[in-house]
């Protein structure tokens, strides 16, 4: 491997954050179809590659927009097709605050803004205005298992990576996805898949205050434990 290429492969690993604001220029299918590319490279148990993606933009995506934020609105509860996390708590939940606090504090919403901390919602439900989404799903019959979420979540990871080298941002989004009958109806989504996550993507605003937000990372010495080394 060059010097070069692992430079870059740094670069946007470094560089690379969560993108809530995009321009509203289209993103080129050729370049959709590059990432995508790259991405399918991620690993996989025994190679099984779960995965599907479907990418949508323009009327399809306004539909999208529009019936998700009408259901939130309505009070329509989630439908998430995927296992529910368990509850975050103690340090999980904290680090969960502390980003929502940076967040908050570049877009101005201060603690008892409720019609602002509301309008930062409903932005997920709108896909966060992207000219483009993602949704991951997987193939119905490895349901139940930890494995194929796993697989899919490396593939996200590589999406969102390989996006970023080619000047997109974009933010993995529960939001987008929790209201799975609108996504099954619009992406025409097979019965036989099961609707995991969706990705926004897009040309990055650098004028919205939220895209310069860095969220914090813990240590080396907090996450791993070297075993055997000298």
């Amino acid at each position: 491997m060059s010097t070069e290429s692992s430079a870059n492969f740094d670069e946007v690993i470094l560089g690379r954050r969560s993108i809530r604001g995009f321009k509203p220029d289209p993103v080129p299918k050729s370049v959709v179809e590059d990432i995508v590319s790259l991405a399918i490279r991620a690993p996989s148990s025994y190679n099984s590659q779960p995965w599907h993606i479907h990418i949508a933009t323009g009327d399809t995506l306004d539909a999208i927009r529009r019936d998700s934020t009408e259901r939130t609105a309505s009070g329509t509860p989630p439908s998430f097709e995927r296992m529910e996390s368990g509850v975050y708590e103690g340090d999980h939940r904290k680090r969960q605050i502390e980003v929502a606090v940076q967040l908050f504090e570049a877009m101005g919403i201060v603690r008892d803004d409720k019609a602002g901390r509301d309008g930062w919602t409903m932005r997920g439900f709108r896909i966060f205005d992207a000219p483009l989404l993602m949704v991951v799903t997987y193939d119905k019959r490895l349901q139940g298992g930890d494995i194929a979420p796993f697989d899919c979540g490396a593939l996200s990871n590589m999406l969102v990576n390989a996006a970023w080298s080619r000047g997109i941002g974009s933010v993995i989004n529960s939001q987008g996805v929790m209201h799975s009958p609108v996504i099954r109806e619009h992406l025409d989504v097979p019965e036989d898949q099961v609707i995991l996550i969706s990705i926004a993507m897009g040309y990055p605003d650098e004028d919205f205050p939220a895209n310069a937000v860095v969220s914090k990372r813990r240590s080396v010495s907090d996450v791993a434990r070297f075993i055997g080394f000298d």
